[in-house]
């Protein structure tokens, strides 16, 4: 079975065909993905409208271009599928609608995908990693810990309470006036800063359960950085080094009780896959692969290029989907859209869904 997939979540435009293959192995036949970061630089974060614009001037041709590059018709696709949400809601609406019109065009099916879903199978795109195994969601508007058992089988473990990470990163990047995107430009500079200048907060180390907290350590890396006002490039390199290393300890912390929880559940040595754009940072990778080792685990990241956004995970979640025989989803964008959608809210909801 083959897929096209559309993703229009945030301020990437991406398109990718996968084939499923006869052995359940995903084959990815052709990809692109535009990126909007010179159009959101001068503004020090994404913009809602913008990205929404761009999706629409683009993705006519990303999908054009994606099928050319496949040698492929649309008459050979078997499906398609777009990210429903979570997400940038005029940007999810984009490739909802564009991928619903295409589907009833050449008249295949339309498959709505959860974009996390997307994120959580990533890892079974370019190897075999077996159910159950543990995820760390980590991106700039998601930061959880769950637990995969199978497809469409999703238990959160643990969320944050505030700030997801990647957005923690990048307002860090504003304050200390680094550019955007945030994150590569926080660690850049941390790779020459002391990271025991600064003794910043460890949100949450030590108190039961898996869930995160950054808004108190963004607050006191501003009263740290307004102290010593005005920064020298030593000061603003000794801050990045300092917040990554707090942030490096939390984790280490709740993916610990994590671990144990993942242990106590499940005989097997684990299994730990971190997924999202933030799984790229070199420290937090260093952290999760020290914590896995001394369990006799295995830990398991993307290439760089499906850690991000794509739109290849998000037509093999489609495929994994109709190969598990699983109902489709109402083909409406959503700008929340929990996986684990049973379970209590953490912080309540609203018309939009759970907060967290």
């Amino acid at each position: 079975m083959r897929a096209l997939g559309i993703e229009t979540s945030c301020d990437e435009t991406a398109v990718a065909i996968v084939r499923r293959d006869a052995n359940g192995h995903a084959v990815i036949e052709a990809e692109t993905v535009l990126s909007q970061i010179d159009d959101h630089a001068p503004f020090g974060g994404v913009v809602p409208e913008i990205a929404a614009r761009a999706h629409v001037d683009h993705l006519d041709h990303l999908i054009t271009a994606t099928l050319n590059e496949a040698k492929l018709s649309p008459q050979d696709l078997d499906c398609i599928a777009a990210t429903a949400g979570p997400g940038l809601i005029g940007g999810v609406l984009v490739g909802l609608v564009t991928g619903r019109a295409m589907a009833s065009a050449i008249g295949v099916p339309f498959i709505p995908v959860n974009h996390l879903e997307g994120h959580a199978l990533s890892p079974r795109l370019s190897e075999h990693v077996p159910f159950p195994y543990l995820l760390f969601l980590v991106s700039g508007g998601h930061t959880q810990i769950l637990c995969v058992e199978g497809v469409g089988q999703y238990e959160r473990w643990g969320t944050t309470l505030d700030d997801a990470l990647g957005e923690a990163f990048d307002k860090t990047a504003k304050l200390l006036e680094l550019g955007f995107p945030g994150g590569p430009a926080v660690e850049r500079m941390a790779e020459s800063g002391d990271a025991d200048r600064f003794q910043l907060p460890l949100p949450l180390k030590g108190k039961q359960g898996c869930d995160f907290s950054f808004a108190g350590l963004k607050t006191a890396l501003r009263l740290t950085a307004e102290k010593h006002a005005p920064l020298s490039d030593q000061t603003v390199a000794d801050l990045c080094a300092s917040f990554q290393r707090s942030v490096g300890e939390t984790i280490k912390d709740r993916m610990a009780s994590a671990l144990t929880r993942f242990s106590d559940r499940y005989t097997s040595p684990p299994v730990l896959v971190a997924a999202g754009g933030v799984a790229a940072n070199k420290a937090i990778r260093a952290v999760l692969d020290d914590l896995i080792s001394a369990r006799q685990g295995r830990l398991v990241i993307p290439p760089a290029h499906h850690c991000t956004d794509n739109a290849a995970m998000i037509a093999w979640a489609a495929l994994e989907r109709e190969a598990a025989h699983l109902p489709r989803f109402e083909p409406s964008a959503r700008p929340r859209w929990p996986l684990d959608a049973q379970a209590t809210p953490k912080l309540g909801s609203g018309k939009k869904g759970a907060r967290a």
